[in-house]
């Protein structure tokens, strides 16, 4: 019986060239693709000997990273009164002259409420890989592409790049806050196609729901847990695979900074080494991994009890307000919130590289965030594997 699969190509590589334009060929830029079939196990096999073909991996499903209990509420009452998210201020977005103008950012996530009032003005370009139609009824995805981009509201600035004018929505998870590796993989080449400077993921595999899927196929626990694992591994090969073309294919352009999530399900609350690493997509190589901090009463920050160890870097990630599906403004706590804080930042560093004229590319975007990252905003003692090169700053 035949299985469904994601089949990623490097379509660079069934080019035949001349015999004295070998090197040429050699430094062509990779050209991914990607299609789902079904397939047996000897098609499988004979996928390997081919040499277009870059990775094969079942399709996992994937959803919002699991919520902390805090996850959705009203804006905190100390910030009602505030003209700036603490999100935003932390970062120095607000005392920076740049506002990522001139930078095209793509969200995979549940969608956008496009009606928005912080969305006014902005042109959004919709694709759905769910099958469920455009727009959000979660609410994730809104949030997300609010601190990302959103214009203030009700006179309280939520986005950190919000000169942002266009912006690729690219539905990756369903009305149920559920999709697939299969559309996260089609919306990543979909963005990249269509010039994104940033794509920013706030999802995760979901890799129990996996389990059962193969479970409810009549398949023993065992051999369900050793097909997923399975699964999980090729699928993090696919990413690399994914992530190396996009990086190869820099080299003729400007490139894409890629952010994602780490995840969260550490509960340091229960015991302090109760850390899990970062989850795919963020796991892969040349992704953005992106954990989440917290205020102190001390007015210094630590990494929230529920981020996943081991980010490049760390954003705000408790009480963000930011916009809400239907108008107004809500709190949510989460690496998901942290992520778009990140991209944001890098919408306003590539506007920045620019205006300088030294050479905006993705490259020099990534070494901006890493480099100008903050170290002295924690609280004594802080565990720098919780929080990778630092807090993420915006250009000064």
């Amino acid at each position: 019986m035949a299985d469904q699969f994601i089949v990623l190509r490097d379509l660079s590589r069934t080019r035949m060239a001349a015999p004295f334009e070998r090197g040429a060929a050699a430094e062509a830029p990779g050209e991914p693709h990607v299609e789902v079939v079904g397939l047996g196990k000897r098609e499988v096999a004979d996928l390997a000997r081919d040499p277009s073909v870059a990775a094969v991996a079942r399709p996992m499903p994937t959803s919002v990273p699991g919520a902390p209990e805090d996850a959705d509420a009203p804006p905190p009452e100390a910030e009602a009164g505030d003209r700036v998210t603490w999100g935003v201020r932390a970062l120095g977005a607000d005392a920076s002259a740049r506002t990522g103008a001139g930078t095209v950012v793509a969200i995979l996530d549940t969608g956008i409420d496009a009606t928005h009032p912080a969305f006014t003005g902005m042109t959004l370009v919709e694709e759905d890989f769910t099958g469920s139609g455009g727009g959000d009824k979660v609410g994730h995805g809104t949030h997300c592409a609010g601190t990302v981009f959103g214009r203030p509201v009700d006179g309280m600035r939520v986005g950190v790049a919000p000169g942002v004018e266009r912006a690729l929505i690219g539905k990756v998870l369903g009305d149920d806050g559920k999709g697939s590796t299969a559309g996260t993989v089609k919306g990543l080449l979909w963005a990249i196609g269509n010039d994104a400077d940033v794509i920013t993921m706030s999802l995760g595999i979901d890799f129990p729901a996996a389990m059962r899927q193969l479970e409810e196929r009549g398949l023993p626990q065992f051999l369900a847990t050793s097909i997923a694992l399975e699964s999980y591994r090729a699928t993090l090969r696919l990413y690399d695979s994914l992530m190396r073309m996009i990086a190869a294919r820099a080299a003729f352009g400007t490139g894409t900074v890629v952010v994602a999530a780490t995840g969260n399900a550490s509960h340091r609350e229960l015991r302090p080494d109760f850390e899990v690493g970062p989850e795919l997509p963020s796991a892969a190589e040349g992704m953005m991994a992106v954990g989440a901090v917290q205020r102190q009463p001390s007015g210094r920050l630590s990494v929230a009890r529920f981020s996943n160890t081991f980010p490049q870097l760390c954003a705000p990630g408790v009480d963000v307000v930011s916009a809400r599906t239907g108008g107004g403004l809500t709190s949510k706590s989460g690496t998901s919130m942290a992520a778009p804080h990140v991209a944001g930042a890098a919408a306003l560093w590539w506007q920045e590289l620019r205006a300088r004229g030294e050479g905006a590319r993705a490259a020099a975007v990534t070494g901006q965030l890493l480099l100008t990252a903050a170290t002295g905003v924690f609280d004594d003692g802080a565990d720098f594997a919780d929080l990778g090169a630092g807090l993420v700053q915006a250009p000064r």
